[in-house]
């Protein structure tokens, strides 16, 4: 479904990606971890196009353009919403750009979410949470068989996030892909079926969650796993002990 090959991203001198490759199968949940500063954002705007970069990247088999983009849901770490527009005049907005004929879908996704009472107040006047929904429903509305979600539940509520992980894998059962970004260890561990931590702007490892844990010779938890793998676990029972 998406093959990332050799990805470099830079700004000016800095390099934020460096020659990084991956694939993310169709029927699966593919994870991207990484401390702050990694590279996971910079990957992922490459890949729906909002950055330029060195590399190959290849969508359901074609290069990336402006046909395979469409083939994207796309849900951003910052918003990317026009805060003048109401919720669902947002929704037409995306429709009729997407093409999407069938208004009972937006009518489903807004009461999925819940945010029937905020549609026709301007997205500006929304808290953080019920943008974040606006923002998700975008992505949905047109079925797409890739979603890219970084950091996707920023701000939900409980039900919200429940919701749209069963709606990642319901999306996955019916052969569809999800790039997954988030620093929720927990939610990684139960969702994604294969891994990638990247650090650094390289991937450093990849695998299943059992697979990480044999690389990183740790028994533990993911979050265990991550922090061993990125060095990060060095000194952090003495912090707490200087703390307490």
């Amino acid at each position: 479904m998406l093959e990332v090959t050799d990805l470099t991203v830079k700004y000016g001198e800095v390099v934020a990606v460096d020659s990084v490759s991956f694939c993310v199968e169709k029927g699966e949940i593919f994870g991207i971890l990484g401390p702050n500063g990694a590279g996971k954002s910079s990957t992922i705007k490459a890949v729906v196009g909002l950055v330029d970069f060195e590399g190959k990247i290849r969508i359901n088999g074609k290069p990336l353009s402006f046909e395979s983009k469409n083939l994207i849901g796309y849900v951003p770490e910052e918003f990317m919403l026009i805060e003048s527009l109401t919720p669902l005049e947002f929704f037409e907005f995306v429709a009729s750009v997407r093409g999407v004929k069938n208004s009972r879908k937006i009518d489903i996704l807004i009461d999925a979410f819940g945010i029937r009472s905020y549609v026709n107040n301007p997205i500006a006047t929304l808290s953080m949470g019920t943008k974040q929904k606006v923002s998700i429903i975008s992505a949905l509305l047109h079925d797409p068989l890739l979603l890219i979600l970084d950091e996707p539940l920023n701000g939900l509520d409980a039900r919200s996030s429940r919701i749209l992980k069963e709606i990642m894998q319901k999306h996955v059962e019916r052969g569809g892909a999800v790039l997954f970004s988030t620093h929720i260890m927990e939610i990684a561990e139960k969702l994604c079926d294969r891994i990638a931590v990247i650090n650094n702007g390289r991937i450093i490892a990849e695998g299943t969650v059992d697979e990480l844990k044999e690389l990183a010779s740790v028994e533990g938890s993911l979050e265990d796993v991550f922090l061993k793998l990125t060095g990060q676990d060095v000194g952090i029972r003495e912090i707490i002990d200087a703390i307490s």
